[in-house]
């Protein structure tokens, strides 16, 4: 299997962050549909049978519009930054529940010397927040067999943003209170340029998102959803 992402790829996204207009953006739309957004489907549709083998419940969607392809198109209603273009392109496979980006999911994140690969939910609204927080709190060691598993954290790093203050109704003296006090549920590796370029980059990606199954069902279970 030929690498869906080429120098190309990064070429247009290096040139797209010096030149964020949309003149230059319309002049060079045929590149970032030949260069970006198209082996990005590819890769998605590439996906789909391994990810079936993850998890049933994780959609690998190809569609142009509304699928797992991100749109490159920055949402600057409430933004200082006014540029209208995304300087990296991102694709998620979230849970057929989720509606949107906060939903559990995995993620693959191309942009020119910041390519990583995620897994998680970021930002999980408030009943799923809740669900997530009480989880680790009831049952710790299942937590901590999700998340501290030394082959999940030789390969994965926690991250994310968290509470400044304990959560409501939790104690400040938790012995779990760093972890319920984060925001963000997701864990990511970083990658370099020349690893998502690879030939065998399908394999590399299906073996990090196998790697952080055991997160993913816990995280899962924790939400009332299915795995």
């Amino acid at each position: 299997m030929t690498a869906c992402f080429t120098p190309r790829t990064f070429s247009f996204l290096t040139e797209l962050a010096a030149n964020n207009n949309r003149e230059w953006f319309l002049a060079n739309k045929s590149r970032y549909e030949a260069d970006v957004k198209e082996p990005a489907l590819r890769f998605i549709t590439d996906f789909s049978v391994p990810l079936e083998e993850i998890s049933p419940h994780f959609l690998a969607d190809p569609r142009a519009n509304g699928g797992s392809l991100f749109r490159i198109y920055r949402d600057t209603r409430f933004s200082r930054d006014k540029s209208p273009y995304k300087t990296h392109t991102g694709i998620q496979f979230r849970h057929h529940v989720g509606k949107d980006a906060h939903a559990p999911g995995f993620y693959l994140h191309i942009q020119p010397g910041h390519c990583f690969v995620g897994c998680g939910s970021w930002r999980p609204g408030g009943p799923a927040l809740r669900k997530i927080r009480e989880s680790i709190d009831e049952d710790p060691r299942a937590w901590k067999r999700a998340s501290r598993d030394a082959g999940f954290r030789e390969t994965f790093e926690l991250s994310g943003d968290s509470l400044v203050r304990a959560p409501q109704g939790f104690s400040v003296d938790h012995p779990l209170i760093e972890d319920l006090r984060r925001k963000d549920f997701i864990a990511v590796v970083q990658l370099s340029d020349d690893d998502v370029m690879t030939d065998d980059f399908l394999d590399t990606f299906t073996s990090l998102c196998r790697t952080a199954a055991p997160f993913q069902r816990w995280l899962c279970q924790a939400t009332g959803v299915s795995y």
